[in-house]
């Protein structure tokens, strides 16, 4: 059996490469771990001046989390979940905090986890193929791995169209949110590799670097989403003659409304300290667990794959608001701390 994670010196490049390509190098536990392990010996590594990242075969760099062990982790109640997001929040913590060039090929799709490993390193390329994204919303859950951070400092309405609907993006999308950095045709990648091999990250990507083709989120209707009521985001959408405002309103309509409140929030809260936000992802994330429309997400997406989740609009006794605040609360002897990044690195934020 191969490893999941394939780690080599190219010079002084450090090359790491998800290597799940049947599961589109969806990141669980062990991923996690050895990256993060990795990366902190690379960190001192004299010999290696550079890291970079890719994902095996043709489809991606990466889909996100292994989103069936969460759910069969809501069910037994394992802790497995908490261990899980524990180790990638610290990691994602440590590629945005990385002293030495992080060079992310956002090649193919890069979803949820997947930006977490890559949208927080110091070069991000995409491609022609790059579908990017934190679809969350979809199963019930959130942008984590630092997703809220990310999105709460792109332009606004762009940001939230992105948490709010799970929207993927090409190329230019992606940059314009602050995802990505540079577009480079796919099939100049390799190149581009070899000679990070025995030149500066800069230099080369500059060398690479072209105009991607135009997005969308320019356009002057997604405004819209600058709105602070979501509810007049709809109305507004619903009254537009752009075909892209329409499908947004078919996507508004199908995602989990409590993903949609809680996530809204979250974004609100975020600010300018990651590894701050991030604490406040992974309350939230374990307080997801008990909330029965994560469960739900799950069933219909990757479960019984009938895509038609029932979502919980109402629980008894609960606002909408007092349902997102809760997932917020405290998590008394287990809140995320960044023992794992070294004592070296003092904790720079605590909620």
């Amino acid at each position: 059996m191969l490893p999941e994670i394939l780690t080599e010196r190219r010079g002084q490049l450090g090359l790491i490469t998800l290597n799940r390509p049947r599961a589109l190098n969806a990141l669980n536990t062990d991923m996690c771990q050895i990256f993060l392990e990795t990366l902190l010996s690379w960190r001192e590594d004299p010999e290696i001046s550079q890291v970079a990242v890719q994902g095996a075969g043709e489809r991606g760099l990466c889909a996100g989390g292994d989103i069936v062990a969460i759910y069969q982790d809501i069910r037994e109640r394992t802790g497995s979940s908490e261990e899980f997001w524990r180790i990638e929040y610290q990691l994602n913590a440590l590629i945005s905090e990385y002293p030495k060039p992080y060079i992310a090929l956002m090649d193919g799709i890069v979803l949820g986890g997947g930006i977490g490993i890559s949208a927080h390193g110091s070069h991000r390329i995409v491609t022609e193929t790059s579908r990017c994204g934190m679809p969350e919303v979809g199963i019930g859950f959130f942008p984590d791995v630092g997703g809220t951070h990310l999105l709460a400092k792109a332009p606004r309405a762009a940001g939230r169209l992105a948490a709010l609907t799970g929207t993927t993006f090409g190329a230019a999308d992606a940059i314009l949110l602050g995802l990505a950095d540079t577009y480079v045709p796919q099939q100049k990648l390799a190149q581009l590799l070899d000679e990070l091999e025995h030149e500066p990250a800069q230099s080369v990507i500059d060398r690479y670097a072209e105009d991607p083709e135009q997005g969308f989120l320019h356009e002057p209707w997604v405004q819209v989403f600058d709105e602070e009521n979501l509810r007049t985001v709809l109305l507004t959408l619903q009254s537009s003659d752009v075909p892209q405002a329409q499908e947004m309103v078919q996507t508004l309509r199908t995602v989990c409304p409590s993903s949609v409140w809680l996530t809204d929030e979250l974004i609100r809260l975020a600010g300018d300290d990651l590894r701050k936000d991030l604490q406040r992802e992974f309350r939230a994330a374990l307080h997801r667990l008990n909330d029965p429309d994560f469960a739900e997400g799950i069933r219909a997406a990757v479960i019984d794959k009938d895509r038609t989740p029932h979502w919980v609009d109402v629980i008894p006794g609960l606002s909408h608001e007092q349902r997102t605040q809760r997932h917020l609360g405290p998590l008394p002897g287990a809140e995320l701390n960044y023992a794992l990044l070294g004592a070296g690195l003092e904790e720079k934020s605590q909620l």
